[in-house]
């Protein structure tokens, strides 16, 4: 039990209520037993702890659908534990982890394990994602209704596409009948095999492998249309590129139950940050062009892409540190998330609120989880963020095992000051 606890002199931040302005939140049990809007906090039993905010914002602890760890079997890449410290820092509260470890989250025991990890570390809730299919192979079906009924949230298999669609309309008339979402990359996986990079001029002039961005669309044709067919809930996972959102727009015309996530890297660099071979800007999809990022920002501010992902995906330096084409794609993002998210409403270009509408009660609702909200009764994950600190990322300071941000060195303003989760303080910086 933790003593009843007031977050008084704060700026409310709550997008599931539209609300911004200043108020207080009264916490108490590990959930959130008032929210009071306006100045006047009233008085309080002598019970209560009162934390004055002075001023800073209070929001909804951050929900992030699509996390990597090593744990279980790449343990050196990224623990739980280590994933779930890099989380509490970065203000994240709810992570979901994906299943392509070793062995692959595939089966109900697996599911499990990574629930009983989770409560043991008591850090930050964690939700695990279980396969489509066995071994992540995309040729036989996963237990999807036991996986389900042990915690799993969702079902895919991560950064492989399931190539064979009469496997995928298998899985998602199976995953509809138990109300299951099934997350899916779409890349076409010949266009795409061997790709270091998006094709181009850039990727000429640079000399490295690549794949045209049509790739994303033709294989996301295919999955709103079984998708159409079945009814399954669709989860597109990080869209990147203008010719698939407006592929996307069409389906949700029709009335394609398909929701897609990007990720903050997509929504951040383009493909000229490579640079000269800066393998850490690495990332599975590559970098697109300005124009496609551009497309991926109206897209998020337009509301068509409702959710953001820090895409964490740990690579220690000896997977890094190689010749760009043979260097490991991925970065890791739970720090990073909040404060390259805020760069958006600094420059202006989409609105605060739906900024963290996008990492609270949007993914919350998708998964039918009761966080990312300031409510009575809601659980007490809170952030308390100074939105205009500035930072300056050093990637060696990291909590992550691994160290492979894009963002080392770049300069970002909003800074993390206390994470809460049920109640309790799991960092402050």
């Amino acid at each position: 039990m933790t003593r009843p606890t007031a977050f008084a002199n704060v700026r409310l931040l709550d997008p599931a209520s539209n609300y911004d302005g200043p108020g207080a939140v009264l916490v108490t049990e590990g959930v959130i037993a008032d929210v009071i809007k306006g100045q006047d906090l009233g008085s309080l039993s002598s019970d209560f702890e009162v934390i004055d905010g002075a001023g800073k914002a209070l929001m909804p602890g951050l929900v992030d659908l699509r996390v990597k760890t090593g744990e279980p079997g790449a343990e050196p890449k990224e623990t739980l534990k280590s994933a779930a410290r890099a989380a509490a820092a970065g203000g994240v509260t709810s992570m979901v982890v994906q299943p392509d470890t070793d062995p692959v989250v595939d089966d109900p025991a697996m599911v499990d394990f990574i629930l009983r990890r989770a409560r043991d570390i008591e850090l930050v809730n964690v939700y695990p994602a279980g396969a489509a299919t066995k071994g992540a192979e995309g040729q036989r079906m996963a237990e999807i209704g036991l996986m389900h009924d042990a915690g799993c949230v969702y079902v895919t298999d991560a950064d492989r596409p399931i190539i064979d669609s009469k496997v995928f309309q298998r899985v998602l008339s199976y995953a509809k009948s138990f109300g299951v979402i099934v997350a899916h990359r779409p890349a076409d996986p010949w266009l795409s095999k061997g790709a270091a990079a998006t094709s181009g001029e850039f990727a000429s002039r640079m000399g490295l492998p690549s794949a045209p961005a049509v790739a994303e669309r033709i294989m996301l044709e295919r999955d709103l249309a079984l998708a159409e067919v079945t009814g399954a809930r669709l989860l597109v996972d990080q869209l990147t590129t203008a010719g698939a959102i407006d592929t996307l727009r069409r389906a949700r015309d029709r009335g394609v139950a398909a929701v897609a996530t990007t990720s903050i890297n997509h929504l951040s660099f383009n493909e000229v940050d490579i640079g000269d071979y800066r393998t850490f800007c690495k990332v599975d999809p590559p970098l697109r062009g300005e124009d496609d990022r551009q497309a991926v920002i109206e897209a998020v501010a337009s509301g068509l892409i409702p959710i953001i992902v820090s895409a964490h995906s740990p690579a220690p330096a000896e997977d890094k540190r190689l010749p760009y084409d043979e260097a490991a794609p991925g970065a890791v993002g739970l720090q990073t998330l909040l404060p390259a998210l805020l760069t958006f409403h600094h420059e202006g270009r989409i609105p605060l609120l739906d900024l963290i509408r996008t990492v609270t009660c949007a993914p919350a609702d998708l998964l039918g989880l009761p966080a990312g909200r300031l409510a009575k009764g809601a659980p007490a994950d809170l952030v308390l963020c100074d939105l205009h600190a500035p930072l300056i990322i050093d990637a060696d300071k990291l909590l992550s095992k691994s160290k492979n941000s894009p963002f080392d060195g770049r300069r970002l303003q909003g800074r993390v000051l206390r994470t809460v989760v049920d109640g309790r303080t799991v960092f402050q910086a």
